[in-house]
């Protein structure tokens, strides 16, 4: 029996590596291309323009601009649930709850306000696929996700003062990321909400976890820890007010 030639899959491991970063490439692409143009600005010619690429090798791979954007859409909310997982219980648990609704709740707001185009973008394509293969897949991620950060928060379920921790954490991240998602990610005169809305990103993140946390009926603990808590709180928000305009 003749021996298989190891030298013909040798030679096709550069040019697949070639293609993986292709395609890498042309996802990233279409998701700075949507991120700056919207979904229907995002053509086919833009985004091969802006990965370095022709027309006809976009094609090669997808059939139109929809599977393209489909593709890229399901990497970014892989990309977002593979970030929350490296995030341990254990890990959580040697936060303190405040500290950490804090940096999720400011990540919201600094993420958001990052990729505000991005977001609009992606959430206009996503609804207007509802039912199809590609909404039930992009749904199952970001429940996935959704459950795994309630998960992490119910780490600290001891603090959580209400009947039913689990759906008193859910339902407060859903009251902060709504709140993010309408007055950062959509288009808003905020002038005509003056005296109304928290005035920067800064006291919207503030509000927010004060909210949430109130939600929950989380009591500051006494002595050390208690302060230790504020301290910790103190030093981020300086950290966040030096580093960022925004935050």
């Amino acid at each position: 029996m003749p021996k298989k030639s190891r030298t013909g899959s040798k030679s096709l491991e550069p040019q697949q590596e070639r293609s993986r970063e292709s395609l890498q490439k042309l996802l990233r692409a279409a998701t700075e291309v949507m991120g700056q143009h919207g979904f229907e600005g995002a053509t086919i010619p833009r985004i091969a323009r802006h990965a370095g690429l022709t027309p006809g090798s976009v094609y090669r791979r997808f059939r139109d601009k929809e599977a393209l954007l489909e593709t890229a859409i399901l990497g970014i909310l892989e990309r977002q649930d593979a970030n929350l997982n490296a995030l341990t219980p254990e890990m959580v648990r040697e936060i303190p709850l405040p500290v950490f609704a804090d940096q999720i709740i400011n990540g919201f707001v600094v993420g958001y306000r990052a990729r505000a185009p991005l977001i609009r973008a992606m959430r206009q394509f996503v609804q207007g696929r509802v039912g199809t293969p590609f909404w039930r897949k992009a749904s199952r991620l970001e429940v996935r996700t959704y459950e795994r950060l309630v998960d992490l928060f119910l780490m600290h379920s001891e603090r959580i003062n209400h009947p039913d921790p689990r759906i008193a954490v859910s339902t407060a991240l859903m009251m902060a990321v709504s709140t993010v998602h309408e007055l950062v990610v959509l288009e808003q005169d905020v002038a005509a909400w003056k005296g109304l809305l928290p005035k920067d990103d800064q006291a919207l993140k503030r509000e927010l976890v004060r909210a949430f946390l109130n939600y929950l009926g989380v009591e500051k603990p006494s002595g050390s820890a208690g302060k230790m808590e504020d301290d910790t709180l103190a030093a981020m928000n300086r950290w966040r007010e030096r580093s960022s305009p925004h935050v």
